[in-house]
C-alpha cells in the first residue's frame, strides 16, 4: 500500500511480454476507429458537478467505532503489523484495545510524522488527502475513511482494512492479466474516475497498480489519496505522480486538470494486458521523452478494442483525450472494450471479481509484504518551533 511520495521516482516495474486476448477478434479495427473518428472534434464542455445516480447513503461519519473521533488516540489501538511504508508515512493493521467495542474488527491506521510532512513540503497534500477521503468515503471501490486524529508528533487516518493486498502483487506473479480480468478492473476504475470527476471535481493523479487493493470478494479499493485535489474545471501545476503514469501536460508543466486520470487509465490497461507500462526506462528522463513523444507499440495479440481504447485515452493532447472530450465518462463506458460490462451489476457488486484472494480470518495479512519495524532513533521530532508555525494547519485532524 503506497503511502506518501514527494517527487516522481522510478519504482521496480513488472517485466512481461505480449498479452493473451479473447475479445476484439469479433470487432474490426476499422469499425472501432469509424465509431470514434469524431473523438478529437470537440472538447469536453465545463464539468457539471451532479449527483451520482448511485447515491452514497452511508458516510464515514455515521459509522460507529465505539468511541468518537474526537476522543481517539493512538493509545486506543494495538498496532499489529505494518501493511505499507512511504517517505513520511506508515500504514499499520490495528485493532481497538477495548475488546467490547468490536472484538473482531481490524483497521488500517495510517500514521504520518508531522516533522517529515513539513520537511518534505507535503502539508497541503496531506490536508487534501484527509479532506478528499472524507468527501468520497462510501464509494464501493474507494477505501473507506473512518476518522482522523492527531497528537504531539503524528497525524492519524483510520481506514477500513482491505485484506487482499495490492493488485500489483497479483500482476507481478501472473506477469500479465487476461483481457477479461483487465477489463473487469479497468471498468471499476472507470467508475471511480467518473465519480471523482463528475461528482466531487477531484483529480486523483496517482493511478497505478501499487495504489489499488483487492478486497475479500475480489473487487478493488483505491487507496493513497495523497496527490488528490479538488480542482473542478481549473488547472493545477504541481509535478507529482509516478514517472510511467505521468501525462504529457504534467511533464510540460503547462497546467493539468482532470484529463490526467484518463491518460493514467490508458497506461494502466496497457500494463494489465502486457505486464509493464508502455513507456519504461531505467532513466526517468528517458521515460518523460517517450511519454511526450506518445508512440505506443502494441503486441499483435492485443485485441483491436483494447488497442483502440488505450490509444484514445493516451492522446498526448488532453483536448483530444477520451474521457475529457465531449461525452465525458459516459463515452468511455460505451467504448467497445466494455461491451460485456453490466455497469449496474458491477457497481452493486453482484458479481465476484476474477481474482478472489485467500483470506483466512479478518486480521489475515498473508497478502501483504513483510516490513521491518520502524527505528525510533531515525524519526524526526516535531519541535516547538515547528508547532508554532504549522500546528494550525493540522486543525482538521
Amino acid at each position: 500500500m503506497a503511502s506518501g511520495k514527494v517527487d516522481p521516482s522510478t519504482p521496480s516495474r513488472v517485466q512481461g511480454s505480449s498479452a493473451s486476448t479473447n475479445l476484439g477478434s469479433r470487432i474490426a479495427p476499422d469499425e472501432i476507429h469509424e465509431r470514434e473518428k469524431q473523438t478529437a472534434s470537440s472538447v469536453r464542455p465545463p464539468t457539471q458537478r451532479h449527483l451520482n445516480p448511485f447515491v452514497i447513503t452511508e458516510r464515514s461519519e455515521e459509522k460507529q467505532l465505539g468511541i468518537t473521533a474526537r476522543q481517539l488516540s493512538v493509545r486506543d489501538f494495538i498496532l499489529l503489523k505494518t501493511l505499507g511504508t512511504g517517505t513520511f508515512a506508515r500504514v499499520w493493521l490495528a485493532k481497538l484495545r477495548d475488546e467490547k467495542a468490536k472484538p473482531d474488527k481490524v483497521y488500517a491506521l495510517k500514521i504520518l510524522r508531522k516533522a517529515d510532512v513539513i520537511k518534505l513540503k507535503q502539508v497541503e497534500h496531506v490536508r487534501n488527502e484527509r479532506r478528499t477521503l472524507a468527501d468520497v468515503s462510501g464509494h464501493p471501490f474507494i477505501t473507506t475513511f473512518l476518522a482522523s486524529f492527531s497528537d504531539n508528533q503524528s497525524l492519524y487516518m483510520l481506514l477500513d482494512y482491505c485484506p487482499g493486498g495490492e493488485i500489483f502483487s497479483y500482476l507481478r506473479r501472473s506477469r500479465r492479466f487476461s483481457e477479461n480480468t483487465s477489463r473487469f478492473y479497468a471498468a471499476e476504475i472507470t467508475m471511480i474516475i467518473e465519480f471523482l470527476h463528475d461528482v466531487e471535481g477531484v483529480v486523483y493523479r496517482d493511478l497505478k497498480p501499487e495504489n489499488i487493493l483487492i478486497d475479500a470478494d475480489g473487487h478493488i479499493k483505491l487507496v493513497d489519496f495523497g496527490f488528490a485535489k479538488q480542482i473542478g474545471d481549473r488547472e493545477t501545476y504541481t509535478l507529482c505522480g509516478t514517472p510511467e503514469y505521468l501525462a504529457p501536460e504534467v511533464i510540460h508543466n503547462s497546467g493539468h486538470g482532470l484529463a490526467v486520470d484518463w491518460w493514467a487509465l490508458g497506461i494502466l490497461i496497457y500494463e494489465f494486458l502486457v505486464g509493464q507500462p508502455p513507456f519504461w526506462d531505467q532513466n526517468p528522463m528517458r521515460i518523460y521523452e517517450q511519454i511526450v513523444e506518445g508512440r505506443i507499440r502494441y503486441p499483435q495479440s492485443m485485441s483491436p478494442a483494447a488497442q483502440n481504447i488505450i490509444s484514445l485515452l493516451c492522446k498526448t493532447s488532453p483536448t483530444e483525450r477520451l474521457g475529457y472530450i465531449s461525452g465525458g465518462s459516459a463515452r468511455v463506458k460505451s467504448h467497445p472494450f466494455y461491451t460485456d460490462i453490466n455497469w449496474d451489476d458491477l457497481y452493486y457488486r453482484r458479481v465476484k471479481g476474477p481474482i478472489v484472494p485467500r483470506v483466512d480470518h479478518p486480521a489475515d495479512t498473508g497478502n501483504f509484504e513483510e516490513y521491518p519495524d520502524p527505528d525510533p532513533r531515525t524519526q524526526s521530532l516535531y519541535t516547538d518551533d515547528m508547532r508554532s508555525k504549522y500546528e494550525a494547519l493540522f486543525s482538521d485532524f
